[in-house]
């Protein structure tokens, strides 16, 4: 019952903070609009850019950093009482991009100077965090979902990709899989600084890549794959480190 009347509620001050921003949006000058959002954001620096047509929920739980773009159809969305989204410094959210912390303490934490390319779509589940480091690249319509993912600094992540940190428990075939929950590894997956993800790459649940790896594109990682490897292939596999490159691609 509490959860049908936190539900109800959510939808109800959805719709309450849609309309404030639809207020607000259509005021002229951005001299007068600033003002105004600030009283519905937990914080919003200076030289922010917010375009028509973004969606907001529990925006009282978003923090936004210095000349920051968001552009127009993004949907920044706190589900959750306690959840929380802060967005870095000169970061740009291009059209489409999804930001939504799904339940009660769940953290998403963009850093500087990162760009989140249209459609990216980003969930972090119940009591999870999603971190993506400073200036990293996420690529149109990649997809991160889960508990526990971290992206390091001066990442590139190209088109379309996949990184899930969770899976769907199975193992009751007289129920439906989508009623028998979701498992987590410990250490949910982590992306070190300074990697490559080509595209449509895929990482699963409980995977590190080590810093400055380059993943192929295509690849499904379900293994480590060490510091300065090249990986490729179902399931990827390290063909060589980055120092011998040329003489083994």
């Amino acid at each position: 019952m509490d959860f049908v009347n936190d539900l109800s509620f959510s939808k109800w001050l959805y719709r309450k903070e849609a309309l404030a921003t639809k207020l607000i949006e259509w005021i002229p000058f951005s001299i007068l609009k600033m003002p105004l959002y600030r009283t519905i954001f937990a914080r919003l620096g200076t030289s922010v850019q917010i375009h028509r047509g973004v969606q907001l929920l529990r925006p009282h739980g978003i923090e936004i950093g210095n000349r920051t773009t968001i552009e127009s159809g993004v949907i920044l969305k706190n589900v959750g009482k306690t959840s929380k989204i802060w967005i870095g410094d000169s970061v740009t959210l291009e059209s489409g991009v999804r930001l939504k912390s799904s339940a009660h303490n769940s953290r998403i934490r963009i850093g500087d100077g990162t760009l989140i390319e249209r459609g990216v779509d980003i969930k972090v589940h119940h009591m999870g965090t999603i971190e993506i480091g400073a200036n990293t690249h996420i690529g149109p319509y990649t997809c991160l979902s889960g508990k526990s993912i971290s992206i390091g600094n001066n990442c590139l992540i190209a088109s379309h990709g996949g990184i899930y940190a969770g899976n769907h428990n199975f193992s009751d075939c007289t129920r439906p899989i989508r009623g028998q929950g979701i498992i987590y590894k410990e250490k949910g997956i982590v992306i070190e600084d300074d990697c490559w993800l080509g595209s449509g790459v895929r990482v699963v649940d409980g995977v590190t890549i080590g810093r400055g790896s380059v993943i192929g594109a295509g690849a499904v990682v379900t293994k480590d794959i060490p510091p300065y490897s090249v990986a490729v292939g179902v399931p990827a596999k390290v063909i060589c480190q980055r120092h011998d490159a040329d003489n083994k691609l």
